[in-house]
């Protein structure tokens, strides 16, 4: 039987195994697997019942006819702060997960300015990244859509995500003229089939991957090593990785807390690798065995 032939929408393609979380009336899934001409790759969640789906966005009802038509798997009530745990979820990985424009909720009493509504923002991220962080193939990318602009640029996604063990790769402007069909809603209780302001200009995909450890049985060295960078990103915050002549294990951080990502380095890739030799690199190395638990006291 001839494979079917890749299709592809700005940085998606057919071939990607993809995870669209917090989707409002399913129209941006809806629009990738027209794009795709199927969407049999494609898994696409709400973070609503399918009753309460309906009542809020009375808009998704064709999008949900036209994923099931294409074969997109659909899943109810996955909320991102467990989102690896959910049953149908846990034992998948994926190419591509995807956020757009993340919000903790609208409240009456509450603005965008607001500190507090901020910090549930900032929560609502780390969460994501961290649990998407475990659902990635290896290789793969966690995608967030985001806005800049103010108060938005306080959220600090960036550097939540690299506390959440990813590494930043590049940010793409999101014109939601790219993908026919796409209608962004708030997603609240309040109004939740209302659109909000994508200002051109200040819309933006943030694109991560995941950080890793690597251990190699060669010299004495420190390294660092990321997965899917360009060799010409700067500045990437990277992850250390410690040789020894009797150890060659290779660990991916998604089982490394933040507290433990918070003391990786920051390594320019282009310099190379440090060689650090004596007693210093051993006590290091020791103590970092001991700290992420491969070896016991």
């Amino acid at each position: 039987m001839r494979n079917r032939k890749e299709r592809s929408i700005k940085h998606y393609k057919s071939s990607q195994k993809i995870l669209l979380v917090g989707e409002g009336d399913f129209s941006f899934s809806a629009c990738l697997a027209r794009a795709f001409g199927s969407a049999s790759n494609m898994v696409a969640t709400s973070l609503l019942s399918d009753d309460m789906l309906l009542k809020t966005h009375r808009t998704c009802l064709p999008h949900l006819e036209e994923l099931e038509r294409r074969g997109c798997l659909v899943l109810y009530e996955v909320d991102v702060n467990d989102m690896s745990q959910y049953p149908t979820l846990q034992d998948k990985k994926f190419d591509v997960i995807v956020f757009n424009f993340p919000h903790a909720g609208h409240f009456y009493w509450l603005c965008e300015r607001d500190s507090i509504l901020i910090e549930r923002h900032k929560r609502l991220l780390k969460a994501y990244f961290e649990n998407a962080r475990e659902m990635l193939e290896e290789g793969g990318e966690v995608h967030v859509a985001h806005r800049v602009d103010p108060p938005y640029n306080e959220w600090g996604a960036e550097e939540i995500a690299t506390k959440a063990g990813l590494v930043f790769k590049q940010k793409v402007a999101f014109y939601q003229s790219d993908y026919p069909g796409y209608h962004n809603k708030r997603g609240s209780f309040i109004d939740g089939n209302k659109k909000f302001p994508l200002p051109l200009g200040d819309c933006f995909t943030f694109i991560f991957s995941r950080q890793e450890i690597l251990i190699s049985s060669t010299t004495d060295q420190i390294s660092a090593v990321d997965e899917g960078v360009n060799d010409n990103h700067e500045n990437r915050e990277l992850i250390i990785s410690v040789a020894d002549d009797c150890h060659n294990v290779r660990v991916v951080s998604s089982s490394h807390s933040s507290d433990e990502i918070d003391k990786a380095w920051n390594v320019d890739s282009r310099r190379g690798v440090f060689n650090i030799v004596g007693k210093w690199l051993r006590c290091i190395f020791t103590s970092f065995m001991y700290r992420v638990g491969f070896w016991s006291r």
